[in-house]
């Protein structure tokens, strides 16, 4: 894993010198995940070491159709198990699993899978939008532009996330285990729609102290074009 950290690294280097994420941002992975599911571990660990690279902004969402196996998931969400649906739908599969990284909104890898992950963040990385986001952060005051190169049917979210927690599973597949989760998502909210046929100007107000991002996506559980980091 440490390699794949230092593999990552260089990635993101050779990303920073095609100047493609001066204009995106970073490279959104977001992994659909539950305490439930035994075969998550792996994949939340990978999760936790992509948290390293500034350039990564890494995302669990933890889904809530596992908890009837014995142990209810307390980051669980029908939101984002809704949101991982409408990614299945967009890609047409009539199906949801976990573990899944979706990388940029439209690659999917099954399980923990680093070198296919640390692929597609690369290819990610490598391109560009034409989407130019900007995010001017005085406090709890949000203000959000952006442009886009053409016109089309686009939101605008704003995600918050705990950095960090430890969990002891007491039931269900991953009874006895203690789990240290990464970048919990805790909301994920669509604050406006844009077509892009005129520059963006939004005000926003946050609320509590977590970290998060401001992500330009199309719509229809679409691609990723952009995201930025708040304070």
């Amino acid at each position: 894993m440490r390699n794949f950290i230092a593999a990552i690294s260089l990635a993101a280097s050779f990303a920073g010198a095609e100047q493609a994420l001066a204009d995106d941002g970073p490279v959104v992975v977001e992994l659909f995940t539950s305490q439930g599911c035994s075969s998550c571990p792996p994949a939340d660990m990978l999760l936790r070491d992509l948290v390293a690279n500034d350039d990564v902004l890494p995302l669990a969402l933890h889904v809530d159709y596992w908890d009837y196996l014995g142990w209810r998931d307390e980051f669980g969400s029908p939101a984002f198990t809704a949101r991982q649906n409408a990614y299945a739908r967009a890609a047409g599969s009539r199906t949801v699993y976990t573990p899944q990284f979706i990388i940029g909104g439209v690659d999917h890898v099954v399980g923990a899978k680093p070198m296919d992950v640390l692929a597609h963040i690369r290819d990610h990385a490598q391109s560009d939008s034409g989407v130019d986001l900007t995010v001017d952060q005085s406090g709890a005051s949000l203000r959000i532009s952006a442009t886009a190169p053409r016109r089309q049917n686009m939101v605008v979210q704003i995600v918050r996330f705990d950095p960090q927690a430890t969990v002891d599973v007491l039931r269900g597949e991953n009874a006895g285990r203690t789990i240290v989760y990464a970048n919990i998502v805790t909301a994920w909210d669509q604050v406006a729609s844009w077509d892009g046929a005129a520059p963006l100007q939004l005000n926003a107000t946050l609320s509590g102290s977590q970290p998060g991002a401001v992500i330009v996506q199309e719509a229809g559980a679409g691609a990723i074009l952009a995201a930025a980091r708040l304070r």
